[in-house]
């Protein structure tokens, strides 16, 4: 049963706002109507996989459709394995692609996802379907090359690169999937907007409808954010390339002295909020997930502070009344508590250990 069942219309858009990255719903009008035309709109969001699942991936993705299965939604979770396969990951080969994909179901079966309300679609399952490939193709007709090569952001590429013509089909297939799908809302990341745009400008060409789209904030790396990248979608595609760097995130089964150490070198400037990878874990994972946020502090540097609100903590830090070190001590603490069930889990589960086995002995492909 859904959570939903006494939950109001503004309930329903108030968490569906905590999801989207600066309340961005395209549009809020759309997303009303569809709430009172269905009680459990089918929400969807997809993954490629493609090697180890770092923090935001874990833990944000279950929070967020987590907030999207309270709101009433049934969600669908993409297996993107041929989309993967597609854009050359693990080396083009499909067999690993698809042991990633078992892997990652398995972190967020220890991450508490909404499982009883989450569906898992292979893409290489979907494909099956007589109309897939239909879909694909009168997508295709309707779009230029020129807007193709300018979706190449979702599969983690620049307008710039030199693609494959197997990476050409990867937004086609991704606007298609959503009406394979039958999804009523697109819940996936600011990286994946201009494909999204694409599914409402075609959808009603081909006789389907025009998906809502709600985009979710994508987290900071954890080194210095370079100068010149600013905007959302930009930092997405970076963050997404920061996983074949180790030290730039926190991955969903590091040791708890990976954590502290990860942390500790992280880029967190004394005072300054903005632009801080530390302030954003504290923001989009530790808040949400505990409701508050404990510093441990010798008496002489003010003592124990317990923080009830990321406002509270925002303000303090930006007055200096909180030092980076005991910020990033106590985030640490935090981010292990987290990510202790996904390691517990793979340490007991035998199926599980197998395929962490499998996919750490993998070489991962960009």
């Amino acid at each position: 049963m859904h959570k939903d069942e006494s939950m109001n219309l503004e309930e329903k858009i108030a968490l569906v706002k905590e999801v989207a990255e600066g309340g961005e719903i395209i549009t809020e009008e759309e997303l009303r109507q569809l709430f009172a035309e269905k009680a459990h709109p089918i929400a969807y969001d997809g993954f490629e996989p493609s090697g180890k699942m770092h923090l935001a991936q874990g833990i944000l993705r279950a929070t967020n459709v987590n907030r999207m299965t309270k709101a009433g939604c049934k969600f669908k979770m993409f297996v993107a394995d041929w989309h993967a396969w597609a854009n050359n990951k693990m080396a083009g080969d499909l067999e690993k692609i698809q042991t990633v994909g078992k892997y990652l179901i398995e972190i967020w079966r220890a991450c508490d996802m909404d499982f009883k309300n989450v569906e898992f679609v292979w893409a290489s399952e979907l494909m099956r379907e007589d109309s897939y490939w239909k879909t694909v193709m009168n997508v295709a007709r309707t779009t230029t090359l020129n807007r193709i090569l300018r979706c190449s952001q979702i599969m983690g590429r620049s307008e710039s690169e030199s693609l494959y013509a197997s990476q050409i089909f990867y937004p086609c297939m991704q606007a298609a999937d959503i009406f394979e799908l039958k999804a009523d809302i697109t819940q996936l990341g600011m990286d994946q907007r201009k494909v999204n745009m694409l599914a409402r400008e075609v959808g009603p060409k081909l006789g389907f409808w025009k998906p809502v789209a709600v985009h979710h904030h994508m987290l900071m790396g954890l080194g210095q954010p370079k100068a010149d990248v600013k905007d959302a979608v930009e930092r997405a595609i970076a963050m997404k390339m920061s996983k074949s760097i180790p030290d730039s995130a926190i991955f969903m089964t590091d040791s708890e002295e990976d954590i502290k150490r990860k942390i500790s070198k992280a880029y967190c400037p004394e005072k300054q909020v903005e632009e801080n990878p530390i302030m954003e874990y504290a923001q989009y994972l530790v808040f949400p997930k505990f409701g508050k946020l404990k510093l441990e502090r010798p008496a002489k540097f003010g003592g124990d502070l317990k923080l009830a609100s990321f406002e509270e903590l925002k303000n303090q830090y930006a007055e200096g009344k909180v030092h980076p070190m005991d910020l990033k001590n106590s985030v640490a603490q935090s981010i292990n508590r987290m990510v202790a069930p996904a390691r517990e889990h793979f340490e007991k589960n035998a199926k599980a250990r197998e395929l962490k086995a499998l996919v750490e002995g993998f070489e991962v492909t960009r």
